[in-house]
């Protein structure tokens, strides 16, 4: 299995050079999971945001589990990544259903599954629970070869309790932690990207997501240590324009 989590020193699974080297506006669509979340969404739109992640070259794509099948389809060739959810958004489902939606997303095609932990237990600072949590997902993921990201939802915790959930993905073999889902309060800071990336060391990828809209703020969150960027301005972002579009 490819673990984009060493990204910070450049893998195969990710482009050459360091974070920094490749941050420009030519090279951050290689960064960037092109998002589109809503509920609401059309299979129109699903069609429009691979059509555009295969022109700009981002990262992956990331829907939720009823359109994998749809994305895996239209992606192929392309080279950009399917990516799904599970527990998604609140992360207030049993670890076994997690897990369950998982397998299924990648049995469907997904390389990449973005879970949501069990918040409450981040907030009673139950760092056996979140370990017990995210290592049902990993399992289910790693079992079909596909990556974990670990949304430990930053905005409702603590940074005591952003630590110890970063702790938990680390002692559960997860392959990324990621900031936020974008649909509970704030999204992604300077700050909490680097103490996530001070808490869990060089070896994981920390996802930045969550109000991500603009070059700016892609380069700023890179600097502090991200090595992914969730984002649904993705074309803004690549020709240095402001996004103002939510997942």
């Amino acid at each position: 299995m490819s673990h984009e989590a060493s990204a910070p020193t450049g893998t195969a699974s990710s482009p050459a050079g360091s974070p920094g080297e490749r941050a420009g506006a030519q090279g951050i669509a290689s960064f960037i999971d092109h998002t589109l979340l809503k509920p609401d969404a059309s299979e129109t739109e699903i069609l429009k945001v691979c059509a555009e992640a295969a022109e700009y070259k981002f990262k992956s794509v990331c829907v939720n589990p009823v359109w994998v099948k749809t994305v895996k389809t239209a992606l192929k060739g392309t080279g950009v990544l399917t990516c799904s959810v599970a527990g998604f958004p609140l992360g207030a489902t049993p670890s076994d259903v997690k897990a369950f939606e998982a397998r299924g997303a990648v049995l469907d095609g997904a390389d990449e599954v973005d879970m949501v932990i069990d918040i409450a237990a981040a907030r009673a600072s139950d760092k056996g629970a979140l370990v017990d949590d995210i290592k049902a997902v990993a399992e289910a993921v790693h079992g079909g070869e596909a990556i974990l990201k670990v949304i430990i939802e930053t905005a409702l915790l603590s940074d005591d309790q952003k630590v110890l959930a970063c702790e938990a993905a680390v002692e559960a073999g997860a392959d990324f932690v990621k900031t936020s889902t974008g649909f509970n309060g704030g999204g992604a800071t300077v700050e909490d990207v680097a103490l996530m990336r001070r808490t869990v060391g060089p070896d994981l990828g920390v996802k930045a997501s969550g109000g991500v809209r603009s070059l700016e703020d892609a380069q700023a969150m890179i600097a502090a240590g991200a090595t992914r960027i969730g984002a649904s301005s993705g074309i803004a972002i690549v020709k240095g324009e402001q996004g103002s579009s939510a997942y």
